[in-house]
Order: C-alpha cells, then sequence, then structure tokens
C-alpha cells in the first residue's frame, strides 16, 4: 500500500514535474513544543494542468528519475477558491 500527501503546489516550471510543498507538525521530545517541518517534493503531474498555489494529493510509486519518486492523483484545492 501507497502513502498519500497533501501539499501545496510552488514551482511548476519544470515539464511534467512539479514541486510541492508538505508541511507537518512534530512534538519535540523533551520541550513537548510542536515544530512545523517543511520538505519540498517533486512529483509527476500525470499530463495534468497544476499552477502555483493549489492543494494536491501525492502518492508515492517507484522512482522515476533521481529526486522524483511520487505522482499527483488529485488537485484538492484550487488558488484562491
Amino acid at each position: 500500500m501507497s502513502r498519500t500527501i497533501k501539499g501545496t503546489v510552488v514551482s511548476n516550471k519544470m515539464t511534467n514535474t512539479v514541486v510541492v510543498e508538505v508541511e507537518r507538525k512534530l512534538q519535540h521530545p523533551i520541550y513537548k513544543k510542536y515544530i512545523k517541518i517543511t520538505k519540498n517534493i517533486k512529483a509527476d503531474t500525470n499530463g495534468m494542468t497544476v499552477e502555483m498555489g493549489q492543494v494536491v494529493l501525492l502518492k508515492e510509486t517507484k522512482p522515476m528519475s533521481r529526486g522524483k519518486h511520487h505522482k499527483v492523483v488529485e488537485i484538492v484545492k484550487e488558488e484562491g477558491k
């Protein structure tokens, strides 16, 4: 079973690839304060037209290139809507 991740598109300048920023919250083991961790993930677009600012759902796949291991499954939320 492959994982699904939700994130925001921050770059669509490459062909068939977008960069998605994924944010998660982690509790510090000693201080118990929540820390925001962001990570940029490269994802294949499957021929979809994805714009910057859209919230998308990613699915983990086998590696397509050195840094691309995810595919865009669907667009969850349009920009400004």
